[in-house]
């Protein structure tokens, strides 16, 4: 008979884990949690919420199995991480929520200050990219929290994502005097390719050791998305209850803004952004985004 701890641990090693999955706490990402509770997927997952920059280093640390990581910490990583198929959080013109908010011409911003917000690695590299070498001018860079009136109490001009840009975008920078730039219509408008500022990944070592629980975990993000997308009057109407944002705009913001797929327009941006920026963010110009294989179907 095995003895009462034996049995303990064996129980333990038996019971099935719950993969340990990231959620964006920011709008951006409602639609593609919105379905998980409808479809009765969200209790399936150990759920852990926070910022993209926070999300990128639990997932790169271990503490993650799947989650959005940020296109450049992707990029840093990609050895590690398996992508996704189609879903993304990314723009294929104006994406409202990262923006940079201005006094000044971006033209006029050499030399002078701009105050960097501190919750994504990538909008922040994106901006910096946009006004070096589409603008022509070198600011002076400094990172702080992401409040608007705080960042330009020192500043010509800031860098928003994210929730507070989307204030920003939809009157309060008006209200102020202030001129919003939207990255995803610069990015576009520059080089013709949609922007994807976050993939979903895997850790490698999770799919090999969970190659079916990580394709039902992708199935179960595909699900969510899919049916946010055609309930997006419905997401918007349940989210204004609790946000200081119209339904309409947020429906906007969710189906048109807002482009959660991941297919070779989107590959192509990335890899155009890639190549652009490797030279100092710590990959190669030409680093390999490795999709997830489909997971073999056990007979």
């Amino acid at each position: 008979m095995a003895r009462p701890d034996a049995e303990t641990r064996e129980s333990r090693e038996n019971t099935p884990v719950r993969p340990r999955v990231g959620h964006i706490q920011f709008l951006n990402c409602v639609p593609l949690y919105w379905g998980l509770a409808r479809t009765g997927n969200l209790l399936d997952l150990d759920l852990t919420k926070d910022t993209p920059e926070k999300l990128s280093d639990q997932l790169v640390g271990g503490s993650l199995d799947i989650g959005p990581i940020t296109c450049v910490e992707y990029l840093r990583h990609a050895d590690e991480l398996l992508v996704l198929p189609d879903i993304a959080v990314g723009s294929d013109g104006p994406v409202m929520s990262c923006v940079i908010v201005s006094k000044v011409p971006l033209a006029e911003l050499d030399g002078r200050r701009v105050a960097l917000g501190s919750t994504s690695r990538t909008s922040v590299r994106l901006a910096r990219l946009l006004l070096e070498e589409r603008e022509g001018v070198r600011p002076e860079y400094f990172s702080c929290p992401p409040d608007l009136e705080a960042m330009l109490a020192d500043a010509e001009a800031a860098v928003l994502i994210g929730d507070p840009a989307l204030r920003a975008y939809l009157g309060q920078a008006a209200e102020h005097g202030l001129t919003v730039h939207d990255l995803g219509e610069m990015w576009k408008e520059w080089t013709g390719l949609p922007f994807v500022f976050a993939v979903w990944a895997a850790r490698r070592d999770f799919v090999e050791r969970s190659p079916e629980l990580t394709a039902a975990v992708h199935r179960a993000f595909l699900e969510s998305r899919d049916l946010s997308l055609v309930e997006a009057r419905e997401v918007a109407a349940h989210t204004a209850r609790w946000e200081p944002f119209d339904a309409t705009v947020l429906e906007r913001y969710f189906s048109e803004a807002l482009d959660f797929s991941l297919g070779e327009r989107q590959l192509a941006g990335v890899a155009e952004f890639a190549r652009r920026v490797a030279h100092d963010s710590g990959f190669a110009a030409d680093v390999t985004v490795r999709l997830l294989e489909p997971a073999p179907v056990v007979v």
